[in-house]
């Protein structure tokens, strides 16, 4: 299945030049069912690069737009009364989906945040004392602005730390940016988008990226970078929940690059992505200034030399 996988990530990269590897980032969270966070300014593209990833595998879309006065019954439903047959009858809110784009998420209040907490980590939903599950594939992708922002509110760690990856969109250069101008955008293509994939090719890519093996020596060496973590005050140490999402992450960036076993040049390469936030949240950077740190952190542990 490996040729599909190229055309899909081939035609992705057609459709928004200059986001290789955010294209990359957003499949993996599929593949392994779970929630990516991208923050960047108003108008760089992060709305459009879920609604591509919707079009394009034909899930099951729905949309929340994060406001100040979103309850966390606008999200999760309601219980109504039914005159008839005289019970509770619940209304699924757009929480029930399969690809969910919180849209400005740090637009919403605390409070309406926390919704989300439960169905981002056990996939369902606890209403009025009845628990509801969401669909088998559940993957929700968040859109933040940058902190500081007019009306914005922070994320706590507890939340940052169920988003598999965090990212931006970053800049396009000159000549990407010359052709967006002369296509005239891209949402407007999105519209004549068939879909590319269809959940059996997620069902095969992600049995297939399961089997990529990894060995204890390297497991050993993410546990080192997990322990070193948490050895100096000036950045939060990684939980247990980080390392898993690390080994597999690796597990599935080694299979982009065709391998069947994973390398520590793949820990290496997603550890930007699974750990800036929830290393250096606290510390209001952007997330740029995020990864470069914990690149630089990772990269400076001398017993990756050793192994």
């Amino acid at each position: 299945m490996q040729k599909n996988l190229e055309n899909f990530l081939r035609l992705g990269e057609e459709f928004l030049p200059g986001n290789k590897t955010q294209l990359r980032l957003a499949l993996m969270g599929l593949l392994l069912n779970r929630n990516i966070l991208i923050e960047d300014v108003p108008g760089m593209g992060k709305t459009t690069l879920v609604k591509f990833f919707a079009k394009a595998t034909g899930l099951e879309f729905r949309r929340i737009q994060f406001t100040s006065d979103l309850l966390p019954s606008d999200i999760l439903g309601v219980s109504i009364f039914n005159k008839e047959s005289e019970k509770f009858v619940f209304r699924p809110g757009p929480i029930f989906g399969e690809l969910i784009l919180a849209d400005e998420l740090n637009r919403g209040t605390p409070k309406t945040q926390s919704a989300l907490l439960q169905a981002m980590e056990e996939k369902h939903v606890t209403i009025d004392g009845e628990s509801y599950t969401l669909p088998e594939r559940f993957c929700l992708f968040a859109t933040q602005n940058p902190r500081g922002q007019y009306g914005t509110y922070p994320l706590p760690e507890s939340q940052l730390d169920r988003f598999l990856f965090k990212f931006s969109m970053g800049h396009l250069s000159k000549n990407e940016e010359v052709e967006l101008l002369l296509s005239g955008g891209r949402l407007e293509k999105l519209e004549d988008l068939k879909p590319l994939i269809g959940a059996p090719d997620l069902f095969t890519w992600e049995s297939e990226a399961r089997e990529v093996t990894t060995t204890r020596p390297l497991l050993e060496y993410v546990t080192d970078v997990l322990q070193a973590s948490r050895l100096k005050e000036e950045h939060l140490g990684l939980s247990p929940r980080a390392g898993l999402d690390l080994v597999h992450a690796a597990k599935v960036w080694a299979y982009l690059e065709k391998r069947d076993h994973v390398l520590p040049d793949d820990i290496q390469a997603i550890f930007p992505y699974v750990a800036g936030h929830r290393m250096f949240s606290y510390q209001s950077l952007p997330v740029e200034t995020e990864q470069l740190k914990a690149r630089d952190f990772i990269k400076k542990l001398t017993f990756v030399k050793e192994r």
